[in-house]
């Protein structure tokens, strides 16, 4: 599991994707 990977809840945050495993309403703001 690295920072950068697609697959972990992490990596979306870091890579500031949406997917399968993040679902929110709002955006995520950083």
């Amino acid at each position: 599991m690295g920072k950068g990977d697609k697959k972990t809840k992490r990596g979306k945050i870091i890579k500031g994707t949406n997917g399968a495993r993040r679902r929110r309403k709002k955006k995520v703001s950083r």
